[in-house]
């Protein structure tokens, strides 16, 4: 499966922005997915996460502020990202696996990422 991340950009503080993740070659609903995040000189960080069944789980650094959501008939994986922070500052990644997602190693596709900025 092929992926394809955007709606990166830069918002205020307190913004929100949906980042959306474009499969092809095979069908979403085969694979958890998930986004994580990589800010300047850091490592790549699990952000959210969908598995198969629906199930999600989330950073504590970001649950109850980000949502990831699934839309299988446009084969297209979401991040909605509300009441954003300076700290939220990172390239962020869409990825796919065949078994549950939570860290890097659980990844069999990434997407390229999508620079998303906050200003204070």
């Amino acid at each position: 499966v092929q992926l394809q991340a955007s709606g990166g950009g830069l918002v205020q503080a307190g913004g929100s922005l949906r980042l959306s993740c474009a499969a092809s070659g095979r069908s979403i609903r085969s694979y958890a997915v998930a986004w994580f995040r990589q800010g300047p000189g850091k490592e790549r960080n699990f952000v959210a996460g969908m598995h198969r069944s629906g199930g999600t789980t989330y950073s504590d650094s970001v649950k109850g502020r980000f949502t990831i959501s699934r839309d299988n008939a446009k084969n297209t994986v979401y991040l909605q990202m509300d009441s954003l922070k300076p700290e939220d500052k990172a390239v962020y990644y869409c990825a796919a696996g065949v078994a549950r997602i939570t860290t890097a190693t659980s990844v069999d596709y990434w997407g390229q990422g999508t620079q998303v900025t906050v200003s204070s």
